[in-house]
């Protein structure tokens, strides 16, 4: 269930993507190299961060986290672009692609893995006691659905970006509101606390979100009336 939705949202993102490079006018070979890169990218980072998860003290770790992913996608974009000489920005073509995938594959989550934290709120969930490495749902107890905090946030980056399409910078946008949302949805995550009380995507988001701090700062300065 879980390969299917995500089978389903790479369809989704592909479809989405290439609507949108033919109405830049931008489908060519070039940006479907920048795909594959982006594809290739993504396994090996998913890859690795399920061969993470056997080290003790990695931040990254599963071999379905979302965020080992999204970062060997970037890369591979990059490398892509580097192999082939290509310099357009591709940002704005992967950005509203990437959120309604992610939204469709996190249904697979919701449908597989463990919820969330126990919760008194009363859209708590209760899963089934077959769930893998859910302690709460062999009591029956509700918790958080987590997956759907994320489906919701994806599907309305989805609106936005599509409406925005025009301004420019989107993926930077994205991944920021992402990382954002991210940090604050793993307190309501199952995820294990490693140090001070935040889970390991929690650690690994931090430094990620002073890049993107420094990065908007400094477009910021350059855009500034002098």
């Amino acid at each position: 269930m879980h390969e299917l939705f995500v089978g389903l949202g790479v369809l989704a993102a592909a479809v989405v993507f290439v609507r949108e490079a033919r109405r830049r006018g931008a489908l060519n070979e070039q940006s479907l190299v920048a795909v594959t890169g982006a594809l290739v990218g993504g396994a090996i980072g998913m890859r690795l961060a399920g061969f993470a998860e056997h080290l003790e003290g990695f931040w990254l770790y599963g071999s379905r986290s979302i965020l080992g992913g999204l970062t060997g996608a970037y890369v591979g974009v990059l490398v892509a672009k580097r192999i082939i000489g290509y310099k357009e920005s591709t940002g704005d073509l992967f950005a509203p692609a990437v959120a309604l995938g992610m939204a469709i594959g996190r249904i697979g989550c919701h449908l597989t893995e463990a919820p969330g934290r126990p919760t008194d709120l009363p859209w708590g969930v209760h899963a089934p006691a077959t769930t893998p490495e859910c302690p709460g749902c062999l009591t029956g107890q509700a918790m958080h659905p987590s997956f759907v905090y994320e489906i919701v946030f994806h599907l309305v980056a989805f609106i936005v970006l599509v409406r925005l399409r025009d301004k420019g910078d989107l993926f930077p946008r994205y991944v920021a509101a992402y990382a954002v949302f991210r940090f604050l949805v793993e307190f309501t995550r199952a995820n294990e606390t490693v140090w001070l009380d935040l889970t390991r995507p929690q650690w690994f988001l931090i430094p990620c979100l002073i890049l993107l701090s420094i990065r908007f700062g400094r477009r910021a300065a350059r855009e500034a009336p002098r």
